[in-house]
């Protein structure tokens, strides 16, 4: 018959063996060190000066004092004496000091190992579900580098899944922000969770900005929608050529321009207006007994609207002397410059002509 037994060398009583008691005590002296394993450090190397009945201490490397030699064996206080039994492979331990399981691996205590793949669930502080895998209850929670830059990435199986990030109060959802049925960003806002607008959507293409928090149109001027740069005015387009579809402004405020038959601007809203000086006109032509008269043509810098009539307006170029126009065309007009009848000097008059230019 073996003397002690195979896994925890725990002593038998021999047949017609004397004092069997001190056998068996020793057997339950070993199990009480190594049952429900708690000890009070891991790799402890200098033995307290007074330790209590029972207190134990996984051995590091070269222990000292009482404990010399015995390196990575358990040592128990047991009966004003230290105690000593070498762990087997596998053994259990509670470390008082760091609060962890610890696991003899035949060399080291080490934490036990666990495997983190394809986990059903992980919850932090709240618990998880077979939708919300991973579940976390937190003031905050934070991402950062290793290294270098950080992505948080969101993923989904196909265009028309959903791809993005709900915000709710309460449980119930008001804001989302990401590809929800599509491969176009979008921000989405609710007042209930039921009902949903989307306020801002970016072309996936194109990168153009639509949605309702976007002017739908040129006369869109519904409050606090975001202007659109062909719909609105502002540094880059007061000034430049203006244009119009269907009678709607679709360019500039404001076109200015000059050639040699004069200066011209035009506004979004249709209006045009032309300007010149002329070359000097003389008035040596009687027209009745107190006036004389001179007569030209002005071509305009830029045409007129086709089949209107501009407005036209001048003056002689001196004191005592008007000029009067024939019927002009969208393109020129002929005007008289009107003087006294002793006044022929030759003097440059001025034009202006205001009408539409569509």
């Amino acid at each position: 018959m073996p003397q002690n037994s195979p896994r925890l060398n725990l002593p038998f009583i021999q047949p017609s063996q004397a004092q069997k008691h001190v056998t068996h005590n020793e057997a339950l002296r070993t199990l009480d060190l190594v049952v429900q394993l708690s000890v009070v450090s891991i790799d402890a190397t200098i033995p307290p000066a007074a330790p209590d009945q029972g207190e134990t201490h996984a051995l590091g490397t070269a222990p000292t004092g009482a404990w010399a030699g015995h390196d990575g064996q358990l040592a128990a206080w047991l009966d004003n004496g230290w105690h000593f039994i070498a762990p087997d492979l596998g053994w259990r331990a509670w470390d008082q000091s760091s609060e962890q399981l610890k696991i003899w691996n035949g060399s080291a205590w080490i934490d036990p190992p666990v495997d983190l793949q394809n986990l059903p669930g992980i919850g932090v502080a709240t618990g998880s579900d077979s939708t919300n895998r991973l579940a976390v209850r937190s003031p905050a929670t934070l991402l950062t580098h290793e290294g270098g830059g950080h992505q948080l990435k969101v993923n989904k199986a196909s265009d028309g899944d959903t791809a993005s990030l709900l915000f709710q109060s309460n449980w119930t959802g008001h804001a989302e922000m990401g590809l929800s049925g599509n491969t176009e960003f979008s921000i989405k806002v609710s007042p209930d969770g039921g009902s949903w607008v989307e306020a801002l959507r970016f072309d996936a293409s194109s990168g153009i900005a639509g949605g309702a928090a976007i002017q739908s149109s040129a006369n869109d001027t519904t409050p606090g929608r975001l202007m659109r740069a062909d719909y609105g005015y502002g540094p880059g387009n007061v000034l430049g050529t203006v244009s119009q579809n269907s009678g709607v402004p679709s360019g500039a405020v404001i076109e200015h321009g000059s050639n040699t038959n004069g200066d011209y601007t035009r506004f979004a809203d249709g209006t045009q207006i032309c300007a010149t000086t002329l070359d000097a006109v003389g008035c040596t032509t009687a027209t009745g007994a107190l006036f004389t008269s001179g007569s030209t043509n002005w071509d305009f810098p830029i045409a007129f609207a086709a089949g209107s009539k501009p407005a036209l307006s001048g003056n002689g170029g001196g004191f005592g002397r008007f000029v009067g126009f024939d019927t002009p065309s969208e393109t020129q007009t002929t005007f008289q410059v009107l003087a006294a009848i002793s006044d022929a000097t030759n003097i440059e008059p001025s034009m202006i002509a205001i009408g539409r230019w569509f």
